[in-house]
């Protein structure tokens, strides 16, 4: 037996077998690191500020005051009102999305908190959950939240990363467009602020609907943002589309959002926000 090839061997093996869990590849640099090089930056490439998908627990721990969250509404569940099957059915989805959450049924976490010692409500989604979609329980956390903030008076936040409403709920999840839409008008009428959190991806009938309805609406640096594809807009359209469409950067230039804001800085900015609107309101 060969022992310096079976050494050999062994210790690739045990590169090959550490490399996906401690080592990084940045999609938009390609540059290598170490993965608590990342996690130090909440998640953002050290070497270029590509802005990697991070969950709603994170998000929270990123946002919230430490110790200050208080989830509401976790006992909600979705029903399956029309015995939805496509490749799967809708509860065998579910089922996959509670896995990946760590046993969540719903897309959202909302409750109350403080962001830097301002009292908000606060919303966040995960696309881990069936890719961060509206359902008719996502839609009534957020009518909750709304209620919530106007009681105590105030502000709201809500962070989006969704692929748009869901489909296997149907028409009871396009509702949840105009219920959250309405909510917030009488949010807007009582003269609190919600400020809205565009992250990578908020597509389709979440961006069509709460998501650009924000006082505030900011979004992290590279997050897609839009209604439908881009390859179903240029088929439609027939002409190619501009780079970095649906972008961040190319909708802030537009006039369609207020500001890009790097993860690092957002809870500051939000609060800085709240801020604001509570002297206001003082």
């Amino acid at each position: 037996m060969n022992f310096g090839n079976l050494f050999r061997g062994m210790r690739k093996q045990s590169r090959d077998a550490e490399a996906p869990s401690h080592w990084i590849k940045c999609p938009e640099c390609l540059s290598l690191m170490y993965y608590k090089e990342v996690e130090a930056k909440h998640n953002v490439c050290p070497k270029c500020g590509h802005h990697f998908r991070i969950g709603a627990k994170e998000r929270i721990a990123l946002l919230a005051d430490e110790g200050s969250f208080v989830e509401h509404d976790a006992n909600l569940v979705p029903i399956d009102p029309l015995k939805f099957v496509d490749k799967k059915s809708y509860k065998k989805r579910i089922e996959e999305g509670k896995a990946k959450t760590g046993g969540r049924s719903s897309s959202a976490i909302s409750g109350s908190c403080t962001i830097e010692g301002n009292p908000a409500e606060l919303v966040v989604f995960d696309f881990a959950f069936m890719g961060g979609s509206l359902g008719s329980v996502e839609g009534e956390k957020i009518v909750r939240a709304v209620n919530r903030a106007i009681e105590k008076r105030s502000g709201l936040v809500i962070v989006s990363a969704s692929g748009g409403a869901r489909m296997q709920e149907s028409t009871f999840s396009l509702m949840q467009m105009s219920k959250t839409s309405a909510a917030l008008y009488r949010l807007h009428e009582k003269g609190l602020p919600y400020i809205s959190v565009l992250t990578d991806p908020t597509m389709g009938g979440v961006s069509a609907s709460f998501a650009m309805l924000g006082d505030i609406i900011m979004a992290e640096p590279g997050a897609l943002i839009g209604f439908a594809g881009q390859r179903v807009i240029k088929q439609t359209i027939g002409a190619d589309l501009p780079e970095g469409f649906q972008r961040s950067e190319f909708l802030l230039e537009h006039g369609l959002i207020d500001m890009v804001v790097d993860r690092n800085d957002m809870k500051h900015s939000i609060g800085r926000f709240l801020r604001l609107f509570n002297s206001r309101e003082g």
